[in-house]
């Protein structure tokens, strides 16, 4: 699960949906053995029409048009929330099984390494014994590893960058690794993390926040083995309660974040009286990871005030570009490169983020919340998300082929256009329409005016009456969840919201460690027992400390 476009699923009670190179699927039945080396995937609805590539073509050219977007409304929702989506995309569908195929996975290990949970295994791995994902882990097996940035030349009177600094990159590979693309490689379970700045940063204060705990435990006499499993314990209770309490409420309807984890699921893998209990073991519905959780697309920005170094002030702001650019996965650190240079594997620079690309903090969260009005950033400096609706910024229509596994492979450029990558496997997989979710959760759907017209979304202006029909008729998934949201206030609503709320509590729900199976449990690391959010994770991870938040200063 290591690459965002995957060539088959194994989808409960239907087989294996498989893609061959000119994306037609079709489906078989698995081995007996194959089922259980498979991540699960399953349905909350029905199968739905396919869309033909022309209508996707045109409908992925109307999301991603240049234009004006609206940024989050009141309240704002800050930047940082959109990677830390990313970053929980990922540790939702991270399979720590997968390089350990065949070999010492135990049949616990096995179905529970390849279901949807929030537990961190994208930081975590299989743990510091694990012969593989060990690499990750310090010497004493507890603690985490940090990178070392790149010193910086010009401008040489500028000390802050002109030296490496520990801590602020991730871990990589270094001189040892045997090609460029190898010496930049993140020391991570799952490299997808390093795939752009913003969510590598996510990670890396991840990382940070595990071994600060790590040192208040220690302080308990706790050593060794004991220590890592409560430190994690620690850290997955608290990351469960940010995601509840902190990022739901904020891209899904409160009402529907609060009715779900306060009265239960109500369609997802939900108990019911006279059924067999629901298992232990997650699975991972189609609905949320081919259309209602890539809700996040739609709030990345086309550029970011990152830092003190780049920022619309100094007339070099953080372009999404950039962000790829400065990341091992996707980029290659260096800012000249043009996007074939960024296809290019072997493209020499340096081997770690260059110190000057260190983010600040305090511009992608707001503080203030916090009651830390000393860590706002400088007027003008901070970023808030994209409204969730049907408009992307332009620069998605022109991904590397590092963020979708196509390095040295060849492709159409019409495949870099993240929109019509949605679109066509929602439609390789039959994904149900929008309409039938909707009957499906028993909720009024959107009208036909409201999909093709929308509000303050995608212009389908350009679409023909044929492909507008369509649309409306069977609307793909993915695009009527945005086009709901701007219905809503640009939060997820009836559909979009439900799926979306329904999946995270059965991912905690199935974790080996769960507030959700713990409801007594609260937070030790915030201002009070009921408060923990991002902002609190990032104080705690960053001691509290301006410049170690925002290292390069203003």
């Amino acid at each position: 699960m290591k690459q965002h476009g995957r060539n088959s699923f194994f989808v409960v009670g239907e087989g294996v949906i498989e893609f061959d190179r000119d994306g037609v699927a079709r489906t078989r039945h698995p081995a007996a053995a194959e089922e259980l080396r498979r991540f699960r995937f399953s349905r909350m609805g029905p199968e739905g029409p396919p869309l033909d590539e022309g209508t996707r073509v045109a409908l992925a050219t109307a999301m991603t048009a240049a234009g004006g977007q609206p940024e989050s409304a009141d309240p704002p929702v800050p930047a940082g929330f959109t990677y830390l989506g990313q970053f929980v995309d990922h540790d939702l569908t991270m399979d720590r099984t997968e390089t350990r195929l065949g070999e010492d996975v135990t049949l616990d290990e096995l179905v529970q390494g390849r279901s949807p949970a929030l537990d961190l295994d994208s930081v975590y791995g299989r743990g510091p014994d694990d012969p593989i994902d060990r690499v990750c882990y310090a010497a004493d097996r507890v603690k985490l590893k940090v990178g070392t940035t790149s010193p910086v030349g010009p401008p040489a009177d500028d000390e802050l960058v002109s030296r490496p600094v520990e801590g602020f990159d991730l871990p990589r590979f270094g001189q040892g690794g045997l090609t460029e693309e190898d010496r930049r490689r993140p020391l991570i379970p799952d490299p997808r993390n390093d795939e752009n700045l913003a969510v590598a940063q996510t990670h890396l204060a991840f990382i940070r926040f595990h071994n600060r705990v790590v040192d208040e435990l220690a302080l308990r006499g706790l050593t060794g083995r004991r220590l890592f499993e409560a430190a994690r314990g620690q850290v997955v209770r608290h990351y469960q309660w940010v995601l509840r309490h902190d990022l739901l409420p904020r891209i899904v309807d409160p009402a529907i974040v609060d009715d779900v984890f306060t009265r239960g699921r109500r369609f997802f893998e939900a108990p019911r009286r006279g059924r067999r209990p629901v298992g232990p073991h997650p699975t991972m519905p189609l609905e949320f990871a081919v259309a209602a959780y890539r809700l996040g697309h739609s709030m990345i920005r086309s550029q970011y005030e990152w830092n003190r170094v780049f920022n619309t002030g100094t007339g070099i702001p953080a372009t999404l570009r950039l962000l790829f650019v400065f990341s091992g996965t996707s980029g290659n650190f260096d800012p000249g490169s043009s996007l074939a240079d960024l296809d290019n594997p072997h493209h020499e620079s340096v081997d770690a983020l260059p110190t000057n690309w260190i983010a600040d903090f305090r511009r992608l969260y707001d503080f203030t919340e916090a009651d830390r009005p000393d860590l706002a950033p400088p007027a003008g400096g901070g970023n808030v998300t994209m409204r969730i609706d049907s408009l992307l910024v332009n620069p998605l229509d022109q991904l590397p082929a590092g963020t979708f596994g196509g390095r040295g492979t060849v492709f159409e450029e019409i495949q870099r256009n993240l929109a019509f990558r949605n679109l066509t496997r929602a439609s390789m997989v039959r994904l149900a329409s929008g309409q039938q979710m909707a009957e499906c959760l028993g909720v009024e759907p959107l009208t036909a005016e409201q999909v093709l017209v929308g509000n303050g979304g995608a212009s389908l202006d350009a679409l023909t009456d044929g492909q507008k029909d369509a649309v409306a008729t069977a609307t793909p998934l993915w695009f009527y969840v945005l086009r709901e949201a701007e219905f809503t206030g640009g939060l997820l609503g009836p559909v979009g919201g439900r799926i979306v709320a329904e999946v995270f509590h059965r991912a905690m729900e199935g974790s080996r460690t769960s507030i959700v199976r713990e409801p007594s449990w609260r937070p030790t690391l915030g201002p009070d027992r009921r408060t923990f959010r991002m902002t609190d994770l990032l104080l705690f991870a960053f001691d509290g400390k301006a410049d170690l938040l925002n290292p390069l200063g203003d």
